[in-house]
């Protein structure tokens, strides 16, 4: 158990170092961009409160810009803003403060349904709608491809394995953004079946919301499993192979074992682990891949957001989902990681005396 707890403090290591680069490379690359929108955003701010204070009303033009370049320069050098990106003060502010889900406030006309401009609740507000089209999207295709790739599996070489493998090269080919297009040309266009922009019409508030929700959530839904599943049965179908060339397969087929029995209680069982990494990797990458499916569709969630303030150039925006996706890839890889070390014995572990067991 010490060697676990081991295990543990140094997955735990990993995650923080990835985050912290993550944040560090990309606020990096943003440079003097990030710093002329922060300093912006301060300009905006402290203007906004110059003109809600009536004592400042009897100012004349020049004290009143005196006032707010005074403001200004105070809180620049609060910030750190006047030293270089890679300062100390500066990795406070801009780095530390996000990896503490301190995410500021977005430069542009965001807002939630509340009327907050904090990025925070901004993310959190478009976050489960990204997180229940790409998690059921990912659920459905990942359940359609294990029992797809389970049946082919153990029909190798036949028909429908050829079927399933030209399927999978097929559908993987396709960009999702090109395949949305034509569902949309099809479904909403020509038979009417689907809205062709997946924004619901009501309010969060009105009862029949959820309804409209995943009325207008169907055609991009569809739309993922139909590119997803066919790449899914494929790797199912590998991973179930290599499991139904094991000797204590052979052994229970000659012990006169049933092939349905062998095929889906032993082999698929046995598939399982690394079947479970892909679909948890699968889940977590997912929200990446959010930006050209949600703006195809104008889905409301976190990669049309994303794909909205890349227009706009809105740093903070691009800074906080940025972290967000990571921290949630991480996470799950941590999680996964956490499985295995603790209950797949092949996985290697220190056991405290600096040997590996």
């Amino acid at each position: 158990m010490k060697g676990f707890y081991s295990f543990v403090l140094k997955r735990s290591l990993y995650l923080v170092i990835v985050l912290f680069a993550t944040l560090f490379i990309t606020v990096g690359l943003l440079g003097p961009t990030f710093d002329k929108v922060l300093k912006g955003s301060i300009k905006d701010s402290v203007t906004e409160t110059i003109n809600q204070n009536p004592k400042l009303n009897s100012l004349s033009p020049a004290e009143r810009n005196k006032v707010i370049t005074t403001l200004m320069d105070e809180q620049i050098h609060n910030q750190g803003l006047d030293e270089p990106w890679f300062s100390p003060k500066r990795i406070y502010n801009t780095i530390f403060k996000v990896m503490a889900l301190d995410l500021g406030r977005t430069t542009n006309t965001y807002q939630s349904s509340s009327g907050s401009s904090s990025i925070h609740d901004i993310i959190l507000e478009r976050l489960p709608r990204t997180v229940l089209l790409f998690g059921t999207a990912t659920v459905i295709t990942s359940a359609i491809g294990i029992y797809l790739g389970a049946f082919v599996a153990g029909r190798e070489g036949s028909i429908w394995d050829k079927i399933n493998s030209a399927f999978a090269v097929f559908s993987s080919g396709f960009p999702s953004w090109w395949l949305g297009m034509l569902m949309i040309i099809l479904f909403a266009f020509s038979l009417r079946l689907f809205p062709a922009i997946s924004l619901p019409q009501t309010l969060p508030t009105d009862p029949i919301y959820v309804f409209d929700l995943l009325y207008h959530m169907a055609l991009p839904l569809i739309t993922l499993v139909l590119i997803g599943f066919g790449s899914w049965s494929f790797t199912v179908r590998y991973f179930v192979i290599l499991i139904l060339g094991e000797d204590f397969i052979r052994a229970k087929r000659t012990a006169g074992i049933g092939e349905r029995r062998i095929l889906y209680s032993h082999a698929l069982k046995n598939a399982a682990p690394p079947i479970f990494t892909s679909v948890a990797l699968s889940l977590a990458s997912s929200f990446g891949g959010a930006i050209l499916a949600e703006t195809v569709f104008s889905w409301p969630g976190m990669g049309l957001l994303y794909y909205e303030a890349i227009g706009n150039l809105d740093i903070p925006v691009l800074v906080g989902i940025t972290y967000l996706s990571t921290l949630i890839f991480v996470i799950t890889v941590f999680i996964v990681d956490l499985i295995y070390g603790y209950l797949d014995p092949r996985v290697k572990v220190s056991d405290g005396s600096g040997s590996e067991s």
